[in-house]
């Protein structure tokens, strides 16, 4: 499934035509309508973009969503949902087991960690976030001046409009796009389905095709204690897409690599994903072990398993297409061709030429201590979620002391909403669990740091991880809200007094994780971003700017048609059926990851197993377009994005749709089931408008 996978950020293929197949992850605001009006015939105009782009939500750090109803009904997969999904269960109430249905709105359930985005403004800053900065400043005092900028920008859009703000890098830094959200944080579970028929096939069959997933889940969002109203929701296809039909997708993509230089891709083939590979091997074993203790090891620990296993098998998939060298030889012949057209003019090279030279000379200079940024200030250091909550504390009360510029990009005034939502969470802490996290995240820090690492022998305290471990968990008191919301308000004060031995853990490792963060955005991420926004530049002097930024987690539009494909002589329907779901399930004896939930198993009888379930589509998608709606030109849905398949995942840095596709469930499969199976037609009438 395409999960909160989420990639290097970077943008998009160097491009030499502005026509190409279906590839395209583009803005809403700067869409191909002369393209899409010769392909199909259809132009759209600015009221129907302005509806798909108020009709989509982001959900959370990497899901993106749609409203279907005027009453705040959200459609997106269950694997966006399922933390929040977990968070309402506990021993009595496996909901992710058992599926869920509130029959009335006193019965949907608060999701206590959520939060939606719907972007309602843009606005080009690109002069403004740059005012000030010239060629002879160095990259790192230029990034200094930029990050000054966007807080000040955000601050007054904030005050301005009480909409939340965001400044999107976009091309990696040749543009800088305000983008302003309205925010909802009470958010409700209405309905999901077992994750059992959610994640049918489990690991086995994820990224493959066909498929046989209800990877669905109905949220409501709401204001003031009561359900949204809706201006603009994507209304329901009756009969959903067939073969051959236009399908579009409105979805957050996660990060793409496609205008990494080839140096840059080389660095990520082998020395960041076999890294990450490491990781993931690791504690995906670990979990394994963990869940078998019992039953309740198993509820608390499966949505973690689930998630490693997807990071595994999608950069397995995205490094073996690095090793590919039919693919690597495409990224060359067009970065080949975009350096000769650099190089022929002295205007040109004098501008763009050393861009590639300064990337690499960064390339090499962090390669030495890359593990040591990954491991310990990147999000993979994130050890457990006690620890995670003792390092914002521990940062927050020095952050906020400081002038707004000045501040870490998270505790920043635009952010400090986002981060209080995170640390005041009333989302289960699972004591067994958490214990588990450290220890394995100590033993993975070692492995790749030694034991004599000054981390290491900070946060083992002379002990081993196992029972550092046990000592950490037991003695901190962060579970405690009240506790995090007085150490937060108390501010360094609080913190520099307290004694519980987590937050000490992090005021103790604090300066070498900034140490490292700061020599890492110093040193290369500050030449990256000069660097690749030259790089971009040169691209737009040869393509002109009809070429789509990378993804960034922002609302994107593309196209696509319902298409199936051929494989070692095999044509692949792009529709499976339910009776499909039933074969597959007999052929494996009904036994995991193939069994059947018992409403599934009995109801047989009830469903039309002709109906479609699952299709496959040539749209251009990656992790973050997980609950991404799909729809017509009319902007009625037809389907919903779950995954991508195996030749898919190459797209993290190059689109090729001669077998790669996008997976999505039929809207008459999530019909069908609700009044079928689930005895929900209520819901049913409210998504269909009938």
């Amino acid at each position: 499934m395409v999960r909160r996978v989420v990639f290097a950020v970077v943008f998009c293929a160097i491009l030499a035509t502005f026509a190409r197949a279906d590839e395209g992850m583009w803005l809403l605001n700067k869409l191909p309508k002369e393209e899409w009006k010769q392909k199909y015939g259809f132009t759209p105009t600015d009221d129907w973009t302005n509806h798909v782009r108020m009709s989509c939500v982001r959900i959370g750090a990497g899901g993106s969503g749609s409203f279907v109803s005027p009453d705040g009904l959200i459609m997106t997969n269950h694997h966006v949902a399922s933390d929040a999904i977990g968070d309402v269960s506990d021993e009595k109430h496996d909901y992710a087991r058992d599926g869920f249905y509130a029959r009335t709105r006193s019965d949907e359930l608060k999701c206590p960690n959520m939060e939606m985005d719907v972007l309602m403004q843009i606005e080009d800053v690109t002069a403004k976030v740059n005012a000030g900065i010239t060629t002879d400043i160095a990259p790192a005092d230029a990034q200094a001046m930029r990050k000054k900028a966007k807080a000040e920008i955000e601050k007054n859009a904030k005050e301005k409009t009480g909409l939340q703000p965001e400044i999107v890098t976009l091309y990696h830094g040749a543009r800088f796009n305000l983008y302003l959200y309205k925010r909802y944080t009470d958010v409700r579970l209405v309905f999901a389905p077992e994750q059992q028929i959610a994640f049918f096939g489990g690991d086995n069959d994820n990224f493959e095709y066909p498929r046989f997933n209800l990877d669905c889940a109905f949220l409501r969002a709401y204001e003031n204690d009561k359900p949204a109203k809706i201006e603009h929701y994507l209304k329901w296809s009756a009969s959903g897409p067939k073969d051959g039909d236009l399908i579009f997708v409105a979805g957050h993509p996660g990060r793409t690599q496609r205008l990494y230089t080839m140096d840059h891709l080389r660095f990520l083939r082998d020395v960041y994903a076999p890294m990450l590979l490491t990781a993931h091997n690791q504690r995906e074993v670990g979990l394994i072990n963990f869940m078998a203790r019992s039953s309740e090891a198993y509820r608390i620990g499966k949505e973690d398993l689930y998630g490693v296993q997807n990071s595994r098998k999608a950069y397995c998939g995205i490094h073996s297409g690095l090793l590919d060298e039919r693919l690597m030889m495409r990224k060359q012949t067009a970065e080949d061709k975009l350096r000769a057209f650099v190089n022929a003019d002295p205007k040109r090279k004098a501008a763009y030429a050393s861009a590639w030279t300064e990337l690499s000379s960064a390339l090499n200079d962090v390669r030495p201590y890359y593990a040591e940024y990954f491991l310990i200030e990147n999000r993979r250091a994130n050890l457990c979620r006690h620890f995670d909550i003792a390092r914002k504390l521990v940062r927050a009360a020095d952050e906020k002391r400081k002038p707004d510029g000045d501040r870490l990009e998270e505790y920043r005034e635009a952010n400090l909403a986002t981060l209080e939502l995170g640390l005041f969470s009333a989302a289960p802490i699972y004591d067994d669990l958490e214990q588990f996290k450290f220890e394995d995240g100590l033993i993975r820090l070692g492995r790749f740091l030694g034991g004599d690492h000054s981390f290491m022998k900070t946060a083992l305290a002379g002990k081993d991880a196992h029972t550092r471990a046990v000592e950490l968990i037991a003695g901190t008191k962060l579970k405690d809200i009240a506790f995090r919301k007085k150490l937060y308000e108390g501010g360094s004060a609080a913190i520099a007094e307290s004694d519980d031995p987590m937050i000490r853990l992090a005021r103790e490792v604090d300066a070498p994780g900034r140490k490292v963060r700061k020599q890492y955005e110093d040193r290369f991420e500050s030449v990256e971003r000069s660097a690749y926004a030259r790089i971009a530049q040169a691209t737009f002097d040869m393509s002109g700017e009809s070429v789509y930024p990378d993804a960034t987690f922002t609302l994107r539009l593309n196209d696509g048609t319902v298409k199936g494909f051929d494989d070692a002589g095999t044509h692949i329907p792009a529709i499976t059926t339910f009776a499909g779901l039933y074969e597959r399930a007999a052929e494996h004896a009904n036994t995991p990851p193939f069994d059947l939930p018992k409403r599934w198993a009995d109801g047989k009888s009830k469903i039309d197993l002709s109906k479609p379930f699952n299709f496959i589509s040539t749209n251009d998608i990656i992790g973050g377009n997980s609950g991404s709606p799909m729809f017509n030109e009319k902007a009625e849905v037809t389907g919903l994005v779950f995954d991508g398949n195996l030749p898919g995942l190459v797209w993290d840095f190059i689109f090729d749709m001669e077998k790669g596709r996008a997976v999505g469930v039929h809207s008459a499969a999530i019909i069908e089931a609700l009044t079928k199976l689930y005895d929900a037609a209520p819901l049913a009438r409210e998504i269909t408008g009938k």
